[in-house]
């Protein structure tokens, strides 16, 4: 009993001290400093440990630590085919053709654009984390000892109070809705709703361990509007929830998330969908117009890529979200990979393992740009506007902007974009004026 009563005593005194600093303050929307402290001693322990590797390093080449994946390993020529084949004769066909070809084949086996993207990014240097960085290698007893005080820190401590602060977080978002949705509609209630989406999202915030640094606050998304971001983690909602409210939009799930998801819609008017439904264009785009038509309800929060991406480019947006018509307001996320790999490759990891990995590591730091609103210029199809939105997203958060459909993380790609390939050779060999 003696030891029962302990444990009692204990988790009491830890949930007490987990309230007084974190949840409270959080809830308030204020700081306590902790957080600061927290990031000045993890930012010093990262720069020792990179110079302690440079050091340790006895013949110093820049390849050895630096290979950023954004550089390439190889130099791509981005010249069209058809300027390039033009380049090599005047006549017909040539056996110097299948040279194009060739090199276009080697470069897509060496480093293609499309599947490094759903790969977690290379590493300047070592973060004492994983090692994310292939050319790492032992470099001190120092370093290592660093590294597991940093393990024994990580899951002894800052997973025990993640998983409270998480709990703490998903609990209160399920009471406080439930609670909420049995008042009528009224201006009250959606004042309460969102107080309670926005508590919710700071404690789930300290839950991660994270630093968001917000910037062009003059430009976030108002009611009745549409917000899209790209997309890079299950947690993005959580990141832009944190500084303002919005309506999700997205399948029912059954389990954990299906309870927290009939909670919230009771209280918030989430767009949430039906597996048979979700396929229905129509029936989407109809929904998600009413929804918008309405200037009191919250603005729609969309990922237009419909996949995660690792956090270097935007990848194709959908065009679906580009004709409910209404204003866009575009957001940039873009986070700090020394920190932690907020990217979900939900191909090699399940939900519970990611989870894992995000609250075993540092922190999650990131910066997120409120862009401009956008509409629909005259003349200008649905493509053509998620490309332009996509166009200055990517160059908002510096990331690489790529044509390809982000569900090639799961599926081949089409047959008809090689057709489209072929057709262009043989408009070539007919000579039908596609050349020149």
């Amino acid at each position: 009993e003696d030891v029962g009563w302990a444990v009692v005593r204990v988790g009491a005194v830890w949930l007490g001290l987990v309230l007084a600093l974190i949840v409270v303050p959080s809830a308030l929307g204020i700081s306590l400093g902790i957080s600061e402290a927290y990031m000045w001693v993890l930012v010093k322990t990262l720069e020792w440990a990179t110079i302690r590797i440079e050091k340790g390093v006895k013949k110093p080449r820049p390849q050895m630590l630096k290979t950023p994946a954004a550089n390439g390993i190889i130099e791509r020529d981005e010249t069209p085919m058809e300027k390039e084949i033009a380049r090599l004769h005047r006549v017909d066909f040539e056996f110097s053709d299948i040279f194009y070809f060739c090199r276009k084949g080697f470069e897509a086996i060496v480093e293609d654009e499309v599947t490094q993207r759903f790969s977690s990014e290379e590493l300047v240097s070592w973060n004492l984390l994983t090692r994310t960085n292939v050319n790492f290698h032992y470099i001190s007893l120092r370093l290592t000892v660093v590294w597991v005080i940093g393990v024994i820190v990580r899951y002894c401590f800052l997973l025990p109070l993640r998983f409270t602060l998480a709990a703490i977080g998903i609990t209160s978002m399920i009471v406080g809705t439930t609670a909420v949705g049995q008042l009528p509609n009224s201006s009250v209630k959606n004042y309460l709703s969102e107080l309670v989406h926005l508590t919710c999202s700071r404690i789930l915030v300290r839950a991660l361990s994270g630093t968001i640094h917000y910037h062009n606050k003059e430009n976030k998304p108002q009611k009745g509007g549409i917000c899209v971001a790209n997309h890079t983690s299950p947690i993005d909602a959580i990141i832009l929830t944190n500084d303002g409210c919005y309506a999700m939009v997205g399948q029912v799930h059954g389990g954990l998330m299906g309870v927290i998801q009939r909670a919230t819609v009771k209280a918030c008017p989430h767009v949430w969908f039906e597996r048979s439904e979700i396929k229905d264009r129509h029936l989407v785009t109809k929904r998600l117009r009413e929804h918008v038509a309405d200037k009191s309800k919250l603005p729609i929060l969309i990922f237009p890529e419909g996949t995660c991406i690792n956090n270097t480019s935007v990848m194709m947006f959908k065009k679906g979200s580009f004709e409910i018509g209404g204003t866009i307001y575009p957001v940039a996320i873009k986070y700090d990979p020394q920190f932690g790999d907020a990217f979900w490759n939900s191909s090699k990891y399940n939900i519970v393992s990611y989870l894992l990995r995000i609250m075993t590591s540092w922190a999650i730091v990131c910066n997120v740009w409120y862009m401009p609103p956008m509409v629909r210029e005259e003349g200008e199809d649905a493509v053509q506007f998620a490309n332009r939105v996509k166009s200055a997203i990517a160059r908002q958060g510096g990331l690489t902007e790529l044509p390809w459909d982000g569900g090639l993380k799961r599926a081949k790609v089409k047959d008809t974009f090689r057709e489209e390939q072929q057709k262009n050779y043989s408009k070539m060999l007919v000579r039908n004026g596609s050349v020149g």
